[in-house]
């Protein structure tokens, strides 16, 4: 297939590249001027997506995504596949779903779990909304990409289990940093507390296969430095996004509320840029009061 691309970063730039890995002729844009390893730069979004049997956006947000489809939507192919990977709000997502279908192009959005691993390793989890042609349309593309695509609905559904799934995310990481810095102060081996929570009651993912603790556990950032696999600021704004969403929808979440607190004071106090697992060492070095 000829394939646009739309946004090469950390992200986009290793799923473009395992679809030209898989034969396909991609086309690919990027406003920072990126090259990818097998994909044709182009010098802009509209050479990008002219004509292409499918246009694929990695996308920063709902704002850009909507400027973006202004250019690319008139020159899209009558009767071909516009696939949004970008994580933005509903709202956006749905503009940009009657804005291509209006030209009589299929959509699907398609949000993605798995960082900047998963993306490079082709083995992300693809969440898509879409009417049921278009995702039949969208899953061998996306099948290039990830290791599971789940067709969660109708239009705007992936972007709202991205949310409600990152939403869970932040929080259960917040729930691990605290419980290895109160170990910390108890005096207690972080492999002890590490080898109880994985295998009872405190088990989860963010305990499993991204403990926080370096040393302790599967590799994670925490072995490096904490140089992001999954930034501090990506988690802020999607939980920003779950924020807005449970507004939208009159939704009690004050765990996700209190979350979204949190990772606005650690971005702010020396996060950003770093991974979101660093809260650990950041709950370490603040008394307990500063946090209240």
């Amino acid at each position: 297939m000829q394939i646009g691309f739309l946004g090469l970063g950390n992200m986009g730039g290793p799923m473009a590249a395992n679809l030209a890995k898989a034969g396909h002729d991609v086309f690919g844009f990027d406003v920072a001027g990126v090259a990818v390893e097998g994909v044709n730069a182009v010098a802009t979004a509209v050479e990008a997506a002219k004509d292409r049997d499918a246009v694929i956006t990695m996308l920063p947000n709902g704002q850009i995504l909507t400027a973006v489809y202004d250019e690319i939507v008139p020159v899209g192919r009558v009767g071909g596949l516009f696939i949004d990977c970008s994580t933005v709000d509903v709202a956006s997502a749905l503009s940009a779903h009657a804005r291509a279908q209006k030209r009589g192009i299929a959509t699907i959005d398609a949000p993605v779990s798995g960082g900047i691993a998963g993306a490079a390793a082709g083995t992300l989890t693809f969440m898509a909304g879409g009417a049921p042609e278009a995702f039949a349309r969208a899953k061998p593309l996306l099948d290039v990409m990830g290791q599971k695509t789940v067709h969660c609905g109708s239009a705007g559904s992936g972007q709202s289990a991205k949310i409600c799934n990152n939403m869970v995310l932040g929080i259960s990481m917040i729930a691990v940093c605290e419980a290895f810095a109160l170990a910390d102060k108890l005096g207690l081996e972080r492999q002890s507390l590490f080898d109880v929570m994985s295998t009872s009651s405190g088990s989860c993912w963010a305990v499993n296969n991204y403990c926080p603790a370096p040393g302790i556990g599967p590799k994670s950032p925490a072995d490096n430095g904490y140089r992001p696999g999954f930034s501090a600021e990506l988690m802020l704004k999607d939980l920003r996004l779950s924020q807005a969403a449970a507004e939208g929808s009159n939704a009690p979440t004050p765990l996700g509320q209190r979350a979204t607190e949190l990772y606005d004071r650690f971005v702010e106090s020396g996060g950003l840029g770093k991974d979101f697992s660093a809260l650990l060492p950041w709950f370490s070095s603040v008394d307990r009061g500063v946090l209240k």
